[in-house]
């Protein structure tokens, strides 16, 4: 394609991305070179626990060429997700016997809506171009998301490492399409964190252990929905009423404050997760796990890591006779991880 064509197929694909619902549509090239050696740097400090699938990838995580040949750009784009009507997170936080969950998981599972949103938008694509090599992606495979968008101009990469943007804070998804198109790239934007180091500050368990720097292993987020088997004892205290998730260092974030909520209904509140009692959800069966859950982001981590996170959250909470009762329905659970926990929550209720 001529250079005029490939600069007006740009801002209609940046059209067509607005009217697909995403808040903005950015376009990178593929030279990730300072993102890799800020990835190796952290792989080789452990930061990742563990994860191993953030290593096994080699470098196809910042060599998008390498993940998909022929690739020259990426589209990457911008899809907000806070719930207008959730129970505003500070005052769940507070309620010992409320259980928070990241406002990004109150709804529908965000892989299948920004895919589907960005599949059709590449199908737009192919439309006017025709056959052309592309490969569609919502955080499921080894892509620099961050690093991406921060070269698509979306935004810049805040010391809590997520993406920030004057706009919209950092209350959104990201999605990419890798391309053949040599389309032209946008600027990246400016860092505007200035001094601030409110989300290192605010971090319950100090995961951010420098600006731009999070100790997976340390990281609620981690703990409650990456980590598999026991949660450390010394920092279980710390997650507080947090059964999956963490949002604290978004919280804290003064670039919030411009955050849009979403228009989609994909991410209305279901459950009443935004806000529902932990002894409510500790009583849910596996089936009803199952059955509740469907679609939602949450059910990959299983009925027995719920009860898990669950229990931690209650020994946390101020003792009561509901708590304790609920606890030792569980004492005997089949699942070793569910036992120890379960055990320790009992323990916490009888010596605060």
């Amino acid at each position: 394609m001529h250079e005029t064509d490939l600069s007006q197929l740009a801002e209609q694909i940046k059209h067509w991305g607005r009217e697909l619902g995403f808040a903005a549509v950015g376009i990178a090239d593929v030279d990730l070179a300072a993102a890799e050696a800020g990835l190796l740097a952290w792989l080789q400090r452990g930061f990742h626990g563990e994860m191993d699938y953030m290593a096994t990838h080699g470098t196809k995580r910042s060599r998008p060429a390498e993940l998909v040949p022929g690739t020259l750009r990426v589209i990457s784009a911008r899809l907000d997700y806070f719930p207008p009507d959730a129970a505003a997170p500070h005052a769940v936080l507070a309620d010992a016997a409320c259980a928070y969950v990241s406002r990004y998981a109150l709804g529908r599972d965000y892989h299948k809506v920004v895919r589907s949103r960005l599949q059709t938008l590449a199908d737009r694509i192919s439309a006017v171009v025709g056959e052309h090599h592309y490969r569609v992606f919502s955080d499921s495979a080894p892509v620099l998301e961050v690093a991406l968008a921060t070269q698509a101009g979306l935004g810049w990469r805040g010391k809590h490492s997520l993406l920030l943007n004057r706009q919209h804070g950092s209350w959104f998804f990201l999605g990419e399409i890798y391309t053949d198109l040599p389309l032209p790239v946008d600027a990246p934007e400016a860092a505007h964190c200035g001094t601030c180091r409110a989300c290192l500050d605010v971090c319950p368990t100090q995961a951010i252990v420098a600006p731009y720097t999070v100790d997976a292993r340390r990281c609620i987020s981690y703990l409650t929905i990456e980590l598999k088997g026991s949660i450390p004892v010394d920092l279980r205290p710390l997650l507080g009423n947090r059964i999956y998730g963490c949002d604290d260092c978004q919280l804290a974030c003064p670039w919030n404050r411009f955050a849009q909520a979403t228009a989609l209904p994909d991410f209305a509140v279901r459950n009443g997760l935004d806000s529902a009692r932990l002894l409510d959800l500790f009583a849910w069966s596996e089936a009803d796990f199952n059955e509740r859950l469907a679609g939602s982001p949450i059910r990959r981590i299983g009925h027995e890591r719920w009860l898990r996170n669950i229990a931690v959250a209650l020994g946390n909470a101020p003792p009561s006779p509901e708590i304790h009762a609920a606890l030792s329905v569980r004492v005997d659970h089949p699942s070793t991880l569910v036992r120890e926990h379960v055990a320790w929550a009992l323990e916490r209720q009888r010596s605060t």
